[in-house]
């Protein structure tokens, strides 16, 4: 008989903004990354070390992480191999449910107030997980879905950016237009008006990562999009300014525990 996949990854049978992944006995590691989805995890079995925006914690079986889009974060065994569950659930859904919870106009999204719940919700974690990956009813599981977020969060208060975080804005922004592109760091200080160690400092302070760390995670984002879609994986690399495949496959890897072709055939 055939072992069971360490890694598996899909959509949800019953919502397409939805997806989903398990990992069995798995002793993968992953570095600091983000997601632009909410993600929802339950720790089945082990020990886990989770960084989350700089904070880390211990947490074990029964731990309900929450993940916001673009947190930097890390969740790895402590100690040989762990279990666990992750829903990757669209923002823009999410940001709408949030609208009608607290009676506000359509927007943009807001984040969980907590990095991880220990709580037991391990029950209605399990039927909700279930009833996405059945199919059977997509009533029942948008229903559930929306019953477990709906204590998740708390009505948001007005939150200015400071003028710092401003000033790196335009930094993100080039990253982000410019993914396939190696600009040297002098670029992106002049675009803050900072020196190399304050720009660093500053940018990993606002968004978890240095620049460079932070331009390694989109484009992996990115790749997965292009994945999905059936892009030739020598053409993904070579679109996002990876030196070649194998540091494609390296990077890819390191952040997801998946070759980018054991990914796109997940999902094509």
């Amino acid at each position: 008989m055939a072992s069971e996949p360490a890694h598996n990854l899909q959509k949800s049978k019953s919502l397409a903004f939805v997806e989903m992944r398990r990992a069995s006995r798995s002793s993968s590691c992953y570095s600091t990354h983000s997601h632009d989805e909410f993600s929802l995890g339950m720790i089945d079995q082990g020990q886990a070390i989770y960084k989350n925006q700089g904070q880390q914690h211990h947490i074990g079986a029964g731990a309900t992480v929450t993940i916001n889009p673009g947190d930097a974060h890390s969740c790895n065994p402590q100690q040989g191999s762990w279990s666990y569950r992750m829903l990757f659930i669209d923002s823009a859904w999410l940001g709408n449910l949030q609208a009608q919870l607290f009676d506000q106009p359509v927007g943009d999204y807001w984040g969980f107030e907590q990095h991880y719940l220990i709580e037991n919700m391990r029950q209605q974690y399990d039927q909700l997980y279930f009833s996405l990956l059945n199919g059977n009813s997509s009533l029942e599981a948008e229903t559930l879905l929306i019953e477990y977020c709906q204590g998740l969060f708390a009505q948001p208060e007005v939150n200015l950016a400071s003028a710092g975080a401003k000033k790196l804005l335009p930094v993100k922004e080039r990253i982000m237009d410019s993914l396939a592109l190696n600009l040297p760091l002098e670029e992106y200080c002049q675009l803050a008006d900072l020196s190399p160690h304050h720009l660093i400092r500053s940018f990993k302070k606002s968004y978890g990562q240095s620049p460079h760390a932070y331009q390694l995670d989109q484009r992996i984002k990115r790749a997965k999009l292009l994945l999905k879609q059936g892009e030739a994986l020598a053409d993904v690399a070579n679109s996002l300014g990876f030196a070649d495949q194998s540091h494609f496959q390296r990077n890819f890897k390191k952040r997801t525990a998946v070759t980018p072709r054991q990914y796109q055939q997940a999902f094509n």
